[in-house]
């Protein structure tokens, strides 16, 4: 519980700085948002690595993953398109509502609200000694599965913004290569991984990507240059990676620092809520006046609320389970992180910003916040479910 109020505490912390610093530091402030910029892409890619290595399959038996696939998938589609219509049509005019560059927007940013937080849900609840029940295996095989549609997804979305250019094709064949990669060598090389050695990949990882930004940007011009984002190679490293599972307490310690130090650098790469006036070369949703602070509060609740109903598309599957069960497996699945805040992260760099994004961090804020209640009632369920088969 600790751990994830800090992640909150971090994530306010950070968007604060990101309202105060510009005014304090003047033109130093340009510096200072590149060296975050170049910290929150190594971190990025450090936790996505660690995702990686938590997705383990048995090759032999795939066929049984594929209703758990659907699950997921569906799990993670319905808080993002619920999210996506939300922001369309209460935050935007009636004159974007069938702009095709307005719901491309929406649609990207929307999708923080599908990833559920694997790394903080597996450890509080196995806290609360649910190993053994049947809710604990299914969420971690639902939770990865998550992640994986989340990362998958953003693909499209992300060609969907470039538009139809030869970095489509060129975006395209990185992404099916590495995808072959991931699924041929999966848990196939023995690689040092205490925390220095993952964070020392994680750095080549984003250096590799941004190499490729700046050798396209020289040749082709800041328009046209290629930009892949660390999610999937990140990711697909740690898939190829053989797994230890005996972790130091003190590799334990330095990766929650890691993505406490990401959640700060998240907040402080908010752009500054009092703009409130259309400018040149922003996006859609960030030439929209700022809404009220009470506004705010209502949409963030309104958004909070659509995305846990969104998640409770477990409930309607896996029917040889009782109702307690699928509705704590549901449950569980409300938890966000990092992954989410990735997501967010990702949408700045496209300027996408306004009162869509502070939203977005808010409705992050939130969950995190709730997630200790969250975890509490899947245990009651889980407790009670097994009383009542008794």
């Amino acid at each position: 519980m600790k751990k994830v109020l800090s992640f909150s505490l971090m994530l306010i912390v950070g968007l604060l700085l990101s309202q105060l610093l510009p005014g304090v530091m003047g033109e130093g402030y340009e510096i200072l948002s590149q060296v975050v910029f170049m910290l929150l892409g190594t971190c990025l890619a450090f936790i996505m690595i660690n995702v990686g290595r938590e997705f383990e399959l048995d090759k032999n038996n795939v066929g049984s993953y594929a209703k758990d696939y659907c699950v997921a998938m569906l799990a993670a589609a319905a808080p993002w398109i619920l999210i996506a219509v939300y922001y369309i049509f209460f935050l935007l005019p009636p004159e974007f509502w069938g702009s095709g560059a307005a719901w491309k927007e929406t649609l990207l940013l929307s999708r923080f609200a599908a990833p559920t937080s694997a790394g903080i849900l597996f450890s509080m609840l196995a806290a609360l000694g649910l190993q053994q029940r049947w809710i604990y295996r299914k969420i971690q095989v639902l939770a990865i599965f998550d992640d994986l549609d989340t990362i998958l997804l953003m693909i499209p979305l992300q060609i969907a913004m470039i538009g139809l250019q030869w970095q489509m094709g060129a975006i395209l064949v990185i992404v099916f290569g590495l995808l072959y990669i991931g699924w041929k060598k999966m848990s196939h090389f023995q690689m040092r991984q205490e925390w220095w050695a993952i964070l020392c990949y994680a750095l080549l990882v984003f250096s590799l990507t941004q190499l490729i930004h700046v050798v396209t940007k020289h040749f082709f011009g800041a328009e046209d240059a290629l930009h892949i984002e660390v999610l999937l190679p990140a990711f697909v490293l740690g898939m190829v990676i053989k797994r230890e599972h005996s972790e130091s307490k003190n590799d334990e310690r330095i990766t929650t620092a890691i993505s406490l130090l990401f959640m700060l650098l998240v907040g402080m790469s908010m752009p500054q809520i009092s703009a409130s006036v259309s400018v040149t070369g922003q996006s859609i949703m960030a030439s929209q006046p700022m809404p009220s602070w009470g506004v705010i509060a209502l949409h963030v609740l309104a958004v909070s609320l659509l995305s846990n109903i969104g998640k409770l598309v477990p409930m309607l599957f896996y029917r040889n389970h009782s109702l307690k069960e699928r509705l704590a497996l549901s449950i569980g699945m409300f938890t966000r992180g990092e992954v989410g805040a990735g997501v967010i992260f990702i949408a700045l760099g496209y300027n996408i910003g306004g009162a869509a994004l502070l939203v977005s961090v808010l409705t992050l804020v939130l969950n995190l916040v709730l997630t200790g209640g969250f975890v509490l009632i899947v245990k009651r369920l889980a407790i009670s479910a097994y009383h009542d088969e008794e």
